[in-house]
């Protein structure tokens, strides 16, 4: 079989976009959606996709979630009080993550499609972990600030970044059990902050630090090693995956091409994000996740209010881990049926009404 050649000035996914080399697949391409697997070397080529890049994926957002809640959980064992803040500056500093997460994130998916995924990602999270580990040297209110704010920045790439890779290479059927598996990760975070926190505050005063320094530390030292590895395992695009063999990238590039509902001819990026603001169905998607994240919000303080029912630190660092672990074998669930029912919006709605 010939080599596959890719064109420098190609953006990834373009060869899904205008149809192009797909031979027999062009012909199923249509608005039915996807259909069942065609055979054992695709079902081979799922099983394998859901054992390289998942995992991966998994990690990364698990201790995207874990990065960013350690400062709710820093705060039982001082931190406010160390850095000589008051409960409104603490707030603040919670609060100011998402004023960066929001500057970053529509920047950052616009960007994706320019360079290669793994690196993208890869260095998203690698600068998101030096900024998480350097909280641990502030010393007053302005540093922590300074660092949430930043924090925010580096880590909004990587939720719409590992969207975008699971949109190349799974299809419609496949990818809503596969997202909530990757957002399983981001309940699992919050919940194990909290038991993890409660081994490396042993370490109070080793070397001179306080125990929350530590968890700022650690956390950061192991992310910045994942970013690292992640940068060689994930994919950049089906037909230029390096674990994959080129029968397979060939199918894998079918696969996504198959389930295409519509095609349209190469356009800017600055015109697709036009194109997506002009669509009601973006702004009906943009109010529930509004109402969710509003709906939600309580967690960026579940451990304080906790602390509030009396129990000493370590209990209450414990108790916060069981809910999230109930929610995360809930949403992947309720995310696996609406995959194969293919009723997203009912499934959506009922689960918005539900919190």
């Amino acid at each position: 079989m010939a080599p596959i050649e890719l064109k420098e000035d190609t953006p990834a996914c373009d060869h899904v976009e205008k149809g192009e080399g797909l031979g027999p697949v062009a012909s199923n391409i249509g608005h039915t959606g996807t259909g069942k697997k065609v055979g054992p070397a695709e079902i081979k080529l799922v099983r394998r996709l859901d054992w390289t890049i998942l995992p991966v994926l998994w990690v990364m957002y698990w201790f995207n979630y874990l990065d960013r809640n350690a400062i709710t959980v820093a705060r039982l064992d001082g931190m406010e009080e160390e850095l000589n803040m008051t409960s409104t500056e603490y707030q603040t500093c919670v609060s100011i993550l998402f004023v960066g997460y929001i500057l970053g994130q529509i920047p950052s998916n616009m960007l994706i499609t320019r360079v290669r995924p793994s690196w993208f990602m890869g260095g998203a999270m690698a600068l998101w972990a030096i900024v998480s580990t350097l909280t641990a040297v502030t010393k007053d209110y302005k540093g922590l600030l300074l660092t949430r704010f930043f924090l925010g920045i580096t880590e909004a790439p990587f939720y719409p970044g590992a969207l975008y890779i699971l949109a190349m290479f799974y299809d419609r059927q496949e990818i809503a059990t596969r997202i909530s598996i990757l957002f399983s990760a981001n309940i699992c975070g919050t919940a194990f902050a909290g038991l993890i926190a409660i081994g490396v505050f042993q370490m109070e005063q080793l070397a001179g630090l306080s125990g929350w320094r530590w968890l700022f530390i650690i956390q950061g030292v192991i992310t910045f090693v994942i970013s690292i590895a992640s940068i060689f395992i994930l994919p950049n695009e089906p037909l230029n995956t390096r674990w994959l063999s080129e029968d397979d990238q060939r199918l894998a590039h079918a696969r996504v091409a198959r389930d295409t509902v519509e095609l349209e001819d190469n356009t800017s990026t600055w015109a697709g994000l036009l194109q997506a603001t002009r669509d009601p169905r973006l702004w009906v998607l943009v109010c529930c996740q509004h109402c969710h994240m509003a709906a939600s919000n309580f967690k960026n303080f579940f451990p304080t209010i906790v602390e509030t029912l009396g129990f000493d630190r370590n209990v209450t660092l414990a108790l916060t881990c069981p809910p999230y672990l109930i929610s995360g074998v809930i949403s992947v669930i309720w995310a696996a049926s609406s995959g194969e029912l293919l009723a997203y919006s009912f499934f959506g709605f009922i689960w918005l009404t539900m919190n």
